[in-house]
């Protein structure tokens, strides 16, 4: 069996989202540390250009989007599960409003100006410089839109304020019991803990910060460093997996064979081209060659991203 191999780096918000799910099914891992912005050679020979972190890769087969790196390790190992019996729709929903509506009130807060100086302080003023410079269009071309400052301090309290009073009703957790909405929920408040200016806006609601102190409890698992370009390699040696058996005919008429794109529909919506070999009630798969990786499957989630002919 290929190993679990994420490419992350260290102050990515939805990695350590992948990292605590990896920590919480006690799976081991390699860990690729890739750049924080583009260019990323090594990561674009996998996915084709596909610029969101983390990825996570299986051999020949790389896996885009928490989401989707969330049913990978589903299946790796089915316990403990992300989507409790009978709660399998209100797990996913909720993370879904985390990754979205939670997280675009994050990245408003924490790139305030006093939050950055905080964060920035011993960055050399040169990479600060680039790291603005590619987030500037991060959301170009997507349906998402930053959030002000202003109405992001606004609607906080109410936000917190809900997810206070869902754990003061269900318990340790969420939903009673660990979910995939606990990690979804966790990495966005993980990202407000790191400055002393955005920490208070977690540790002022005492349940949550109590369940947030649990969550981080399930730790990252057993990782071990592997360089970019060996990963390269491993995929290049290695075979794609074979296709899920699920029959599904497309509404919009794509089928198998056809060469498509693929992007995001929220923001950092960069198109991945390649050849359409599945296409599933959760998730869409593209065969792309590269010359440096070789044959590779990636793997998109069918929710949140759209599809084109290319």
């Amino acid at each position: 069996m290929s190993e679990l191999i994420l490419h992350h780096y260290p102050t990515s918000l939805f990695s350590e989202k992948a990292r605590l799910m990896l920590g919480f099914k006690g799976l081991s891992w390699r860990s690729v540390i890739i750049p924080s912005i583009m260019p990323k050679p090594d990561v674009t020979a996998l996915t084709g250009g596909y610029r969101k972190t983390p990825v996570l890769q299986v051999g020949a087969d790389i896996y885009c989007d928490t989401a989707l790196i969330a049913h990978r390790l589903e299946a790796e190992k089915t316990s403990p599960t992300f989507y409790p019996e009978g709660q399998e729709f209100t797990s996913a929903s909720l993370a879904n409003w985390a990754d979205s509506v939670l997280f675009l009130h994050a990245v408003s807060l924490v790139f305030q100006p006093a939050s950055l100086a905080v964060r920035f302080a011993k960055v050399p003023p040169e990479a600060v410089k680039a790291f603005v410079a590619d987030r500037a269009t991060l959301f170009d071309g997507g349906n998402a839109t930053r959030v002000p400052l202003e109405l992001a301090q606004h609607q906080w309290p109410t936000l917190m304020n809900r997810l206070e009073t869902q754990l003061e009703r269900n318990g340790d957790f969420l939903l009673g019991v660990p979910s995939i909405a606990d990690f979804s929920v966790a990495h966005t408040l993980w990202f407000l803990k790191q400055t002393p200016v955005t920490a208070p806006l977690v540790d002022d609601y005492p349940a949550v910060l109590a369940w947030y102190q649990r969550v981080l409890g399930f730790g990252h698992g057993a990782a071990s460093e592997l360089s970019s370009a060996d990963a390269v390699e491993i995929a290049r040696k290695a075979q794609p997996a074979a296709l899920p058996q699920q029959a599904f005919v497309d509404p919009n008429g794509f089928e198998a064979g056809q060469q498509v794109s693929v992007s995001a529909v929220d923001y950092g919506v960069d198109r991945v081209q390649g050849e359409l070999v599945f296409n599933g009630r959760e998730e869409m798969i593209l065969r792309r060659e590269d010359e440096r990786a070789g044959i590779v499957h990636v793997h998109f989630p069918r929710y949140g991203f759209r599809i084109e002919k290319a």
